[in-house]
């Protein structure tokens, strides 16, 4: 029996080496934090799987919280007055609004939920946990009790054995500022009153706030997420420590740049005392294998090789596509070593689709083009166009059919509007 070890327990760690699990391995799973410890800990991300990963979690019989989760079905697009100045202190009205069916349904689940409920299962069927915040030189020592040591921990020294891919990685700091919120108390939209949505708000020369149905320690709920640029009015929140204050400084910002958003939050509450975060950091793409320093080497897996800003919602959603690309991968090899060669030939595998995804999410953290601009404008007027745009979230790779290149998206939206009669 092959022997793995998996160190970090986020959303790939986990899914994969529940996978490995299914598949007969011998897995043990290395975490620095206990299950009741993430539980009872701060949320850790926002997050909105789209229907391909999730089918990676269906397949995997690990779907735990699909049926309490509430379904997004849609995914819309509001644009704030661009003639306003970000510092303007008049009342902002949207140039754009409109919202786009999903073909399959999304859905959002705490990943404190997610993770501690994970680990747990682990353990329960045999795996061996390990709870330890590991180092370069702990990997050094079980690298070699170990036919494969997969790093899936995408903070901390670890990610220093990986090298930064500048070829890949265009910008060197952090795009934006980050800060999240879970609430109850939220009201529906009522654009859409009838069905749950992802709002993607666009605040022009500020950032985007982002507003995400989903499903916590206490039940049903809705992420509120600023992303601001990096020095803008947006960029409010570092040195906030209390949760109370970072809510009613989110709120404060919606009621200034999201008023129609602020309408249906007035009456919000934290899920929990731990129900906010705030940070930064810069999307970055590492080469795959690490070196230890006995010579060993060890394989990056999601976050640690590839980091993309939540822009476009994408980090659980890629966190899974690698799980699922890199169990194949593993099973298919057999008995054969895992060299530097297999390890390669596993990332360029995922690559084929976190290429699409960190392209896409990098086009939208600078000023979009004047046809992007039009895209978006036509979405609103034509549904074809709208329903292909929020579908790109489940499937990034179709944006290169149609988004980059401006005569592409012209002939598109034509095409579009012919077929729409618009």
């Amino acid at each position: 029996m092959r022997k793995i070890l998996v160190v970090g327990a986020g959303q790939a760690g986990l899914q994969l080496a529940l996978g490995l699990q299914s598949q007969g391995y011998e897995v043990t799973l290395m975490s620095n934090r206990t299950a009741d410890e993430i539980r009872n800990g701060r949320v850790m991300s926002t997050q909105c799987m789209f229907h391909t990963a999730l089918q990676y979690e269906r397949d995997l019989q690990i779907n735990f919280w699909e049926s309490q989760t509430p379904r997004v079905e849609g995914l819309g697009v509001s644009v704030a007055d661009p003639s306003l100045a970000p510092d303007s202190p008049e009342v902002r009205g949207r140039v754009i609004d409109w919202v786009g069916k999903l073909d399959n349904y999304a859905q959002s689940v705490d990943q404190r939920v997610k993770m501690a409920g994970w680990m747990e299962t682990f353990a329960q069927r045999g795996g061996q946990l390990v709870i330890h915040g590991a180092a370069v030189s702990d990997l050094d020592f079980f690298a070699r009790k170990y036919d494969l040591v997969l790093v899936s921990a995408g903070k901390g020294e670890l990610v220093s054995m990986f090298e930064r891919d500048a070829s890949r990685s265009p910008f060197d700091t952090p795009m934006r500022s980050l800060a999240v919120s879970y609430v109850h108390g939220l009201e529906r939209r009522p654009e859409h009153p009838d069905f749950d949505a992802v709002r993607f708000n666009i605040v022009p020369g500020a950032g985007e706030l982002f507003m995400i149905p989903g499903y916590t320690l206490t039940g049903p709920c809705d992420i509120l997420f600023w992303e601001g640029i990096p020095g803008g009015p947006l960029d409010v929140f570092e040195g906030i420590k209390d949760p109370n204050e970072h809510l009613a400084k989110t709120l404060e910002l919606m009621e200034r740049y999201t008023p129609w958003e602020y309408a249906r939050a007035t009456k919000v509450e934290l899920t929990d005392a731990r129900a906010t975060l705030s940070g930064r950091y810069p999307p970055t793409v590492r080469k795959p294998i690490g070196t230890l320093p006995s010579g060993g080497l060890v394989l990056g897996v999601a976050d640690v090789v590839v980091a993309n800003d939540p822009i476009t919602g994408q980090g659980s959603n890629s966190a899974s596509k690698c799980a699922a690309a890199y169990l194949a991968s593993i099973v298919e090899h057999g008995d054969k070593l895992f060299d530097a060669d297999w390890m390669q030939a596993t990332f360029d595998r995922y690559w084929d689709t976190a290429q699409h995804v960190t392209k896409w999410t990098n086009a939208l953290l600078t000023p979009p083009p004047e046809h992007i601009l039009n895209l978006i404008g036509a979405a609103g007027q034509i549904p074809p166009v709208a329903e292909r745009f929020v579908n790109g979230f489940d499937d990034p790779s179709d944006f290169e059919n149609y988004l980059y290149d401006p005569a592409k998206t012209e002939a598109w939206i034509g095409e579009a509007a012919a077929k729409a009669g618009a």
